[in-house]
């Protein structure tokens, strides 16, 4: 690796011009790659809700569809507004009491129920369903959402996926940029803090910044990525691989004493440490991202591969362009160089060590509350019930809870040569499904009275396209709740009674197979990750012990953080339950195998078992505690600003996770140590050479 390192330094120039002109086609695949900010389209294509909304589109030509509440206008307004939203490109129909005007039959024939459910003459509200002909989540739909909202001042409120989406990707753009300054900014005030030059940060930020570039451009090659990946891809990366600049510096500086006067040659043994070093410590970062790619909810499969992806940009930057701009800019760094602001925390070692039984027992103690908090938490899976109260969306949502005493829209799809009689049937049980506030199909708008003969085909076009008719069911319960899962439950059961092949689609059925699919994968991603690490600590470290010790002290401190909001009464969203163990396992492990590495380093060299342990902590801490606290600064800043509760309890999670590691590492992992030194010099290699061997065996005898 040395031959490497001298190479960077020589080339040193060469590397600040090509990572210069790298950036050029890396934020032209950043601008050109596609945002989706549906969490919904990430279930699987083959359950049968993702494959009804793909015959919704294919068949009917419709994909997406809104409930709009219109308020204070009379039905000459509403008729004008419904000819106004028809015209907009991408609306296929709008269903309304208009739909019908032009059957000459009094208003008066249809059925009690749908005039009751669709208008509230007190409010002077009514509801339009309009239908789109592009799918939930498309560039097209959301287009539209924004252009039926412009056509009146707030008197037509769209509620739905696609409404939600839309204010989504708003709040994005407008957050996304900020969630990167504010990361940036603190962690540049820690480690201004905490090194011993004000410049030097910087030239961590600019490292880091274009290793973040190069991922988010290469992500074009997927097409797009989710609108939670593009929001966390920046503050984790930076968050993750500062450490590894952060190692290289303190290397530059021990071999700066080791060759004085020869600061190439210090980069170039600096630049092969780190290479040993962070290589295999970044190993067990990416296997942890790489774990959430066994997901079957693809999200995980998305932000997995470009967090992974991010972490080998990461330490590439580290090995080449951080040296080659430190050695470039060296007078300029030399000329901010301060003392370091932070105490002295070599010294604590001695204390941990003679007091770990306090610290063992402490563990002992925490384990079971945590654990306990860690499988008690409260998730949840209604996006739009987690945002702002002034989004449009979610002032939607609670007026048809306020005016119409609704919830969710289902849409059932059934055979069009289901029997009159026989559809009616079904239409009457849906009705007693508790929480049905209307089932509207032909059927229901019609009424026995009137036979389908009489009923023009442009509006028959829209609910029945000669394979399926479509029937939409109007709940009273809230998408994501137990109820209402309860009623989709019910609503299968009596559909497929008269039809085997009747399918029930929407948002809620959709919340309902993403509830059912992330406890799955909660469970195999937490398997995957934990397997998968344990082997590469056992190979890096070439041990049977080490890597049970490391993996229960991390697995401890992710017990405490997830076990917290269980007892504050936090409900959190329910990607927090799946990714936050596998990255807070793969990204502070690296804290445990540093300490590791010192204290068998100490034990091979002939230190007895406390003194090695007091070495390792004692010579680990100070980057351990700085790594740590960049973490926490990346992420704890955007957790309090974003407005998307998703992403701001990701962040506030992962910036508090970093902190419980760190405290674990410090005080645990010593003990642990303590206690079975014997077993992990016996079950690795390294720690005691033939000489000392005989003296332990000797000791023991």
């Amino acid at each position: 690796m040395i031959k490497f390192g001298k190479g960077i330094v020589r080339c040193r120039i060469p590397i600040l011009i090509l990572s210069l002109l790298l950036l050029v086609p890396s934020v032209i695949g950043y601008l050109g790659t596609r945002i989706n900010y549906d969490i919904l389209s990430y279930l699987p294509d083959d359950i049968e809700t993702m494959k009804g909304q793909d015959i919704l589109l294919e068949q009917f030509g419709t994909g997406a569809f809104s409930v709009a509440v219109v308020q204070g206008m009379d039905n000459k307004g509403a008729a004008a507004l419904k000819m106004e939203m028809e015209q907009l490109d991408h609306v296929k129909s709008v269903l309304w009491y208009d739909t019908l005007a032009d059957l000459s039959l009094p208003m008066e024939i249809l059925p009690d129920d749908v005039q009751k459910e669709l208008k509230n003459e007190e409010k002077n509200a009514m509801l339009m369903i309009v239908m789109m002909d592009t799918s939930m989540s498309a560039d097209e739909t959301l287009e539209t959402v924004e252009n039926i909202r412009g056509l009146t001042k707030q008197q037509c409120l769209l509620s739905g996926m696609s409404a939600i989406v839309t204010d989504i990707k708003k709040i994005c753009n407008s957050e996304a940029i900020m969630y990167v300054v504010i990361a940036s900014l603190l962690s540049v005030l820690v480690l201004s803090l905490t090194m011993d030059s004000f410049l030097i940060p910087l030239f961590f930020m600019l490292s880091i910044g274009m290793a973040i570039v190069y991922n988010l451009g290469t992500n074009f090659i997927a097409g797009e990525i989710s609108f939670i990946t593009q929001a966390l891809a920046a503050v984790l990366q930076l968050a993750v691989t500062m450490d590894y600049s952060i190692f290289l510096w303190h290397s530059y500086q021990e071999y700066q004493q080791k060759y004085p006067g020869d600061k190439k040659r210090a980069m170039a043994h600096a630049i092969s440490s780190t290479v040993s070093s962070v290589v295999g410590s970044s190993i067990t970062t990416v296997a942890g991202f790489l774990a959430m790619c066994f997901m079957t909810f693809t999200l995980g499969l998305d932000l997995g591969i470009v967090m992974a992806k991010g972490v080998v940009f990461g330490v590439a930057g580290c090995v080449t362009i951080l040296p080659s701009m430190i050695l470039t800019f060296d007078r300029a760094i030399e000329k901010t160089r301060h003392r370091t602001l932070l105490p002295d925390l070599g010294r604590i070692g001695h204390f941990v060590t003679k007091k770990y039984v306090v610290f063992l027992v402490l563990f002992l103690i925490i384990l079971g509350p945590a654990y306990y908090g860690y499988t008690h938490n409260q998730v949840y899976y209604d996006l739009a019930g987690t945002l702002p109260d002034d989004l449009e969306s979610v002032m939607a949502n609670t007026k048809l809870e306020e005016d119409f005493d609704m919830g969710a829209t289902h849409v059932i799809l059934a055979d069009s040569g289901l029997d009159a009689k026989k559809a009616r049937a079904m239409l009457k049980d849906l009705k007693q499904v508790d929480g049905v506030k209307l089932a509207l199909g032909i059927d229901s708008i019609l009424g026995p009275a009137v036979p389908q003969e009489m009923f023009p085909d442009s509006i028959k076009e829209i609910l029945d396209n000669g394979t399926y008719q479509m029937i939409f069911v109007l709940s009273e319960y809230k998408t994501a709740s137990d109820e209402v899962n309860a009623q989709c439950d019910e609503i299968k059961r009596i559909i497929r009674t008269y039809d085997a092949s009747a399918m029930l689609i929407g948002e809620a059925p959709c919340t309902q197979d993403l509830i059912t699919i992330t406890d799955k994968d909660f469970k195999t991603v937490s398997a995957v990750s934990i397997v998968l690490i344990f082997l590469i600590i056992a190979v890096v470290l070439k041990s049977i012990s080490l890597p049970v010790i490391l993996v229960t002290v991390i697995e401890f401190a992710i017990f405490i953080n997830m076990g917290i909001p269980s007892y504050t009464g936090t409900v959190l969203p329910f990607i927090a339950s799946i990714v936050i163990g596998t990255i807070q396992l793969g990204a502070t492990v690296d804290y445990a195998i540093l300490m590791t590495n010192k204290y068998k380093k100490a034990r091979y060299q002939g230190e007895g078992k406390q003194d090695a342990v007091s070495y390792a902590l004692n010579s680990s801490l100070q980057s351990v505690f700085v790594s740590a606290l960049s973490f926490f600064a990346a992420t704890f800043g955007v957790g309090l600003y974003s407005s998307i509760d998703m992403i701001s309890a990701l962040c506030v999670l992962l910036a508090r996770g970093a902190i419980i590691s760190l405290l674990v590492v410090a005080f645990i992992l010593p003990a642990m140590f303590m206690v079975f030194d014997r077993l992990i010099c016996k079950t690795s290699v390294g720690f005691l050479n033939k000489e000392n061997k005989v003296k332990a065996e000797s000791a023991v005898l």
